[in-house]
Formats: C-alpha cells, structure tokens, sequence
C-alpha cells in the first residue's frame, strides 16, 4: 500500500482527541481505513513525519488517495463527499444542501469557540459583536433553532452534520457544559445519535484501544 494511490484511508488516531469523531464518521460511511495510532504523551505529534502532513502537529489527520485532509469538520464534510454512497450529503443541486452546509460550518466557528470560552471562564466578548459566535446564550438558542422539527438537522435524514454537530454536543454535555444536559430537546437528540450501531462500534473500539 502506498500513500499516493491506496484507497485505504490512513487515519492518524488517538482516542482521547476529536480524532473520535472522526472515527464515528469512518464507521458510518464504511470506508476501508487503517488506524494509524500517535501517542501524545511520546510526542508523536510533533515529529518531522508527521508535521509534514499536518504542520500543526494536531488529530484528527487523515491521507486518502495522496491526499491529506485535517481539521475535523473538513474530514467528515471530505468523507460525507467522497462516499456518497452512503447517502450522509445532501447532492449538490439538493436545495438543502445549503443548511448541511450551515451547520457544519457553525459546528467548529460558533459552537466550539463559545463553549470553550465558557467552560475556561474567559470574560464575554464586549461588545459581542466582535466575536462570530456572538455569546454561548446565541448559540444555544441557535442549536435548538437547529432541531426544530428534528430529529435530526435535515429533519427525517440523518447526516454528517449530525455526526460533527452531535459529537460535539455530547462531548459538551460529558463534561457538564451549562445549558445542555437537562434539556429535553439536547437529550433525545445525542440518545438518539448515540444509539447508532456506527456510534457504538467507534466507542467501543476507542475504549479499547
């Protein structure tokens, strides 16, 4: 197998890193890819081999068809793409393809930067214009925006979007993120995604890795 031409996706993974949704993502759309494993606490990340490919030294990573793709929305937004076989894009000449769009977007400019502004006690932008996400009370309004009708973002279809997006509201509520858990909307919709079978099989393989 050799990087340029191998329809195997190499996937640079470890289990404690957004490398997990990545993972979901893989199982959802029933890629072949090898996991190539990179442990931190040996600095892996950051040897000339692997900046070469991601010169942030950061996971998730991956290299399909000599091409290396980083940062997690474009990698599942990539695969969603490159395997539509497995029906998780809209086409795209299909009008919702625009709202797919919206949301995977929101995921890492909106959501991601607001809660972790929040959970590490940064004061709010002032004024909160100067910030995209404007203030994490914005975007949960927004987030909930999202799933109305539901169930999922593009309503009776799940997609990629739900894979990024819900990821990362579980991964919020894992770690008591406010305004999330206890919210009868949030939690059906991560029980629900959570329940996937593609769900269950990247969990359990990080588990135990």
């Amino acid at each position: 197998m050799t990087v340029e031409d191998s329809e195997t996706i190499l996937f640079y993974h470890n289990p404690r890193s957004r490398a997990q949704m990545v993972h979901w993502m893989l199982e959802e759309v029933g890629a072949p890819y090898e996991i190539l494993p990179i442990e931190f606490g040996q600095g892996e990340h950051k040897t000339p081999e692997f900046l070469a490919l991601n010169p942030m030294g950061k996971l998730p990573t991956i290299v399909h068809r000599g091409t290396v793709v980083t940062e997690t929305g474009a990698i599942i937004a990539y695969l969603a793409d490159a395997f539509r076989e497995a029906g998780l894009a809209p086409a795209l000449d299909d009008p919702r393809r625009g709202t797919w769009l919206r949301w995977m977007f929101f995921a890492g400019t909106c959501f991601e930067p607001a809660l972790l502004d929040t959970m590490l006690k940064r004061p709010p932008a002032e004024p909160k214009t100067i910030v995209g996400y404007g203030s994490y009370e914005d975007v949960l309004k927004a987030l909930e925006t999202m799933l109305d009708p539901g169930p999922y973002i593009l309503g009776e279809e799940f997609s990629a979007a739900d894979v990024y997006v819900g990821a990362e509201i579980s991964w919020a509520m894992s770690f008591g993120a406010p305004g999330l858990k206890g919210n009868p909307l949030f939690d059906a919709y991560v029980a629900r995604i959570t329940d996937r079978p593609a769900y269950r099989r990247s969990i359990g393989a990080d588990a135990a890795a």
